[in-house]
């Protein structure tokens, strides 16, 4: 293949959805030679152009009539993608083939890492059959070396964490051969191991593509990711989406120059309007804390959670041993540990979504979990942002922004009853305070994945609970959303009536009020350490 051969060419070509014309007037072309990085602000057309060149999301590109018109792509059919949506969308197929409640002893752990990953190469497996040869062989493969799923092959995916979903997910994408892989803000969420193995494998392929030359068994790769400040050295080129338009199209050098004047304005902009933002949120929050009558939400004891030798597990696997830990009301807790040491786990053992919790002494705003209090009784008292309650939003369907916003009143995953006037209210200043005045009616399903992000942040924090759960709160947002919702969070401490859980692996996101750590180590004796007063 020669240097200057283009491997996909869009020339005014359009962007078709199932009703309506998505994105208009597109030029872009794509060589050997180039590696390539799609950005650009949450909601500015970058993910309906990437769904577009999967072709596997029902939006296909379309030749434009008037004048010179050509849609090129040297890759068809052969293209994958790993994703935060392909996660969600993988979380929300094993719920629906769950069988637990038909099984002896409750437990269909589903497809395991292996039967998914093998799926890439010889296509559906019926769950029950016997499975193909290629399944026993995975262990050899180079790929599953290179994804660091080795150790997980074998656990239910339902069982995984995030960051371990995605890295089977891209060994999956690598074992299937395609031509064509779309890395769709893949650092997001994933430890330091994970993430040195992906960008250690982006710049060994990446720096094959930019000789221009056939790269092998690997695939051509398309990166896309929110924020521009992380990107691997190995990128060439740039293509930046705003407005539902490209905003940029050129070298990564010219690019960094556009960026960083973009980011001092933006920056301005925000030292200027962040005691305004702070006037604003704290008064909103006084409101809703007098109308949910904040004197009988909170707690009567400083102790909102206590832990004694907790254990969870499953087989001979322990996720969590012998913990002791405490939450106090107002002591900010930041949570780290790689993927797969129990984060998420602890998380769901204090919103009831994790069973093993009655067979522990945990007691929740001073009940034992199994004394007679109901799951309604605790996220009463909760405010949760996490991505499992994404994808329960992602499934629900056509949802105004308003309503999800209220929903938060209720503990809902959508909204079921009349809400009130003041709940109404508040949803309006709340969505206003983040950037979506006017955009209540909305459907959540039709947002970009940063902004439904950003729509549930808001639903955790709308009643000011006494805990706010925040567990990797800022996936998939853009850097202007990501620092607003950072700036609203540190704002809602201030207000003095919300203490938070935060799960993050970005030392970025780190909020200034999180002075206790609580910090896990799975395989180690203790297998968690606390680190307070840092």
């Amino acid at each position: 293949m020669e240097n200057d051969s283009s491997l996909i060419k869009i020339n005014n070509c359009r962007i078709e959805g199932s009703r309506r014309t998505l994105l208009d007037g597109l030029f872009w072309e794509m060589k050997a030679g180039e590696a390539w990085l799609v950005t650009g602000p949450n909601g500015g057309g970058k993910a309906e152009f990437l769904k577009a060149l999967d072709g596997g999301f029902g939006l296909k590109f379309e030749r434009n009539g008037d004048g010179e018109s050509e849609y090129l792509n040297s890759f068809a059919d052969s293209v994958e993608t790993v994703s935060l949506e392909r996660a969600a969308r993988l979380i929300q197929e094993e719920r629906e083939l769950d069988e637990s409640e038909f099984i002896d002893g409750g437990v269909d752990i589903g497809r395991t890492g292996r039967v998914l990953i093998a799926e890439g190469i010889v296509g559906p497996i019926k769950k029950g059959s016997e499975l193909p040869a290629v399944c026993g062989e995975l262990d050899a493969y180079p790929e599953i070396k290179l994804c660091g799923v080795e150790k997980i092959l074998d656990r239910g995916i339902k069982y995984m964490s995030t960051g371990e979903i995605r890295r089977t997910l891209l060994a999956r994408a690598l074992v299937s051969r395609k031509k064509l892989l779309i890395l769709s803000d893949p650092f997001a969420g994933l430890d330091a191991e994970s993430r040195g193995i992906l960008l250690d494998f982006f710049d060994s392929i990446a720096g094959k593509q930019l000789k221009g030359g056939d790269i092998g068994a690997f695939p051509h790769i398309i990166l896309c990711m929110e924020r521009f400040k992380e990107i691997p050295d190995a990128v060439s080129d740039v293509l930046e989406f705003r407005d539902g338009k490209i905003s940029f199209c050129g070298s990564r050098a010219d690019y960094e120059i556009v960026a960083e004047r973009q980011n001092a304005l933006e920056e301005e902009k925000r030292r200027a309007g962040y005691r305004e933002f702070s006037e604003a949120v704290k008064k909103l929050s006084n409101e809703v804390n007098y109308v949910m009558g904040v004197e009988n939400f909170q707690p009567e004891s400083d102790i909102l959670i206590d832990m004694h030798d907790v254990n969870v597990g499953w087989d001979d696997h322990m996720v969590l041993k012998n913990l002791n830990w405490t939450l106090k009301r107002g002591e900010h807790w930041l949570i780290r540990g790689p993927n797969g040491s129990g984060k998420t786990t602890l998380l769901e053992l204090i919103t009831g979504d994790n069973m093993q919790v009655f067979r522990n002494d945990i007691k929740i705003f001073g009940a034992r979990r199994g004394s007679g209090e109901t799951i309604w009784d605790i996220k009463h008292r909760l405010g949760i942002v996490s991505y499992r309650l994404h994808v329960e939003y992602r499934m629900l369907g056509g949802t105004s922004l308003r309503d999800v916003i209220m929903s938060g009143f209720h503990d809902s995953i959508g909204l079921y009853e009349a809400p009130s006037d003041v709940e109404a209210a508040a949803a309006e200043k709340w969505l206003a305070l983040a950037g979506f005045a006017g955009r209540g009616n909305e459907m959540f399903g039709n947002l970009s994945y940063g902004e439904q992000r950003a729509v549930l942040i808001l639903r955790g924090a709308v009643k000011c609970p006494p805990v706010l759960i925040l567990d990797e709160p800022c996936h998939g947002l853009d850097e202007q959303m990501r620092q607003k919702i950072l700036d609203l969070l540190d704002i809602i401490a201030d207000c003095g009536t919300t203490t938070f859980l935060h799960v993050t692996h970005e030392p970025s996101e780190v909020l200034k009020c999180e002075k206790h750590i609580l910090e896990l180590h799975p395989g180690e004796d203790p297998m968690y350490r606390i680190i307070a007063n840092k």
